[in-house]
C-alpha cells in the first residue's frame, strides 16, 4: 500500500475515497433494475452513466460530477440523501457516504484500554462458548479458555486471524473464509470513516494490504458494512466439524471495546463437539 493510498484511508485526503466509493456504487446499478431506459448499444462503463444517476437523484449533472470528483464538503444533507436513494445505499453505506462528505470530529486514539471487569466476567462465564474482547484496532485484549482451546494462542489481532494466518483461517472452507474476510474488509472501511485520521487503523489496513492478496482484492471493491451475525462451518483437526454463529457486540457505555462470541445450537452435534474440545 503506497503513501498516497494510505493518505486516502486516513482522512488526510478523503476526496479520492469519496470518488472511488461513488463510482463503485454507481457501477453496480443496472439500468433495468432502477427503471432507467436502456436503448441498447455498448456501454463504456459498467452500471449507470453519470447523467443517468444525476437524473435519478434529481440533481444537475454538473453538481453530481463535482461530487463524484470528491468535492463533497459543502453539499447539503438533502443532496446527500437524494444521491444515497438513487444509489440504493443501505444504512451502513449512507453513514459511510455522510462520513466521507462531512467527516466526524476526530476521536482521540484510546490506545490499548484495560478490559472492564464485567466483560471479563461475561466471557469467563461462558464455559462452552469461545469468546474474546478486542479494541478499536482489532487487537485481542482478553480471551476465555474455550477461545484458547478453539483458536490457539497464536494471533493477537481479530482481522489477522481471518485474513492472514492461524488456526481459525485453516479451519474455514473457501466460502466461509471469503465471507468472514469480506466482513472484516467492509467493517474496517466503515471504521476508517467513523474515526478519521486514526493512525492505528491506517496501520492495520496497511499491514493487511501488505500481507493478504485476499484483502487487497476485497478492499478494491469498496464494500462497507457494520458487523452482523455470520454462521461458519469449522473443520477442527481434533473435534471435527463445528457449526458456529459468530457475533460481534459492542457493550453499552464502552466505545472502544467489542465482544466476539462463537456459539453453537443447543443440543446439536456441534455443541457436543465443542464441549468435548474445551472440556
Amino acid at each position: 500500500m503506497g503513501t498516497q493510498e494510505l493518505a486516502t484511508l486516513g482522512a488526510v485526503d478523503l476526496r479520492a475515497e469519496l470518488s472511488a466509493f461513488l463510482i463503485s456504487r454507481r457501477a453496480r446499478l443496472q439500468p433495468a433494475s432502477v427503471g432507467v431506459p436502456d436503448y441498447g448499444g455498448r456501454r463504456r462503463v459498467p452500471g449507470l452513466r453519470r447523467e443517468e444517476l444525476a437524473q435519478l437523484a434529481g440533481v444537475s449533472l454538473t453538481h453530481y460530477t463535482r461530487l463524484e470528483q470528491g468535492h463533497g464538503r459543502n453539499v447539503s444533507t438533502e443532496v446527500v440523501d437524494a444521491v444515497a436513494r438513487a444509489l440504493r445505499l443501505d444504512a451502513d453505506e449512507r453513514e459511510h457516504l455522510t462520513n466521507l462528505m462531512h467527516p466526524p470530529r476526530a476521536v482521540p486514539d484510546p490506545g490499548e484500554p484495560t478490559v472492564r471487569k464485567d466483560l471479563l466476567c461475561l466471557i469467563d462465564g461462558m464455559p462452552d462458548s469461545p469468546a474474546f474482547v478486542h479494541g478499536r484496532h482489532g487487537n485481542i485484549l482478553a480471551r476465555n479458555a474455550p477461545a484458547g482451546a478453539l483458536l490457539g494462542a497464536a494471533g493477537e489481532s481479530w482481522p489477522h486471524l481471518v485474513l492472514v494466518d492461524g488456526p481459525l483461517r485453516s479451519m474455514l472452507d473457501d466460502h466461509d473464509r471469503e465471507l468472514l474476510a469480506r466482513r472484516h474488509a467492509a467493517y474496517l472501511r466503515l471504521c476508517l470513516s467513523r474515526y478519521p485520521g486514526d493512525p492505528a487503523l491506517v496501520a492495520l489496513a496497511g499491514s493487511l494490504h501488505a500481507a493478504s492478496a485476499e484483502f487487497r482484492r476485497l478492499w478494491a471493491e469498496h464494500e462497507v458494512a457494520d458487523w452482523s451475525r455470520v454462521t461458519c462451518r469449522l473443520r477442527h483437526p481434533v473435534a471435527g466439524e463445528i457449526v458456529v454463529a459468530v457475533d460481534v457486540m459492542r457493550p453499552s457505555g464502552e466505545p472502544g471495546q467489542w465482544v466476539v462470541t462463537f456459539t453453537t445450537e443447543p443440543g446439536s452435534p456441534s455443541q457436543a463437539a465443542l464441549r468435548g474440545l474445551v472440556g
